[in-house]
């Protein structure tokens, strides 16, 4: 003889995802990406560099190109 299985309802749901993320958790990626941004655009601010910026060069050449 076999016994029955029940099975567990599935509660009602709206066809969305309903996570909420707090304010930081947004806000401090931007604010590390505007950072890092600003001191590839502007690479005379940042002090540690040496030697030829090739990643401003490559920015530049970039910002020339869309530019156009």
């Amino acid at each position: 003889m076999s016994a029955s299985t029940h099975t567990r309802p599935r509660p009602a749901t709206t066809g969305r995802a309903d996570i909420r993320l707090p304010w930081w958790a947004l806000a401090l990626p931007t604010l590390a990406f505007v950072a890092l941004l600003t001191l590839i655009l502007n690479p005379a601010e940042a002090h540690a560099a040496s030697g030829e910026p090739t990643i401003s060069h490559l920015v530049e050449r970039a910002h020339q190109l869309i530019s156009r």
